[in-house]
């Protein structure tokens, strides 16, 4: 009989620390995901040829 006055605040702080337990919910969103990427990719290319090469090209355009 003695054992169940002394368990008794043990029991109570355990039953009161329980509701303080911290809760972590991981949701996936109803709405898909949407990424809006507005860019624009500008370039030049810029070749150096010989200039006997570039002669070439010059005279016989039907190379390529």
């Amino acid at each position: 009989m003695n054992l169940i006055p002394s368990c008794l605040p043990l029991v109570l702080a355990t039953l009161l620390l329980n509701g303080c337990v911290p809760r972590i919910e991981i949701a996936t969103p109803t709405a898909p995901i949407t990424i809006n990427m507005n860019v624009k990719i500008e370039h030049e290319i810029h070749i150096k040829v010989d200039k006997d090469v570039e002669d070439l090209l010059k005279n016989k355009s039907d190379l390529f």
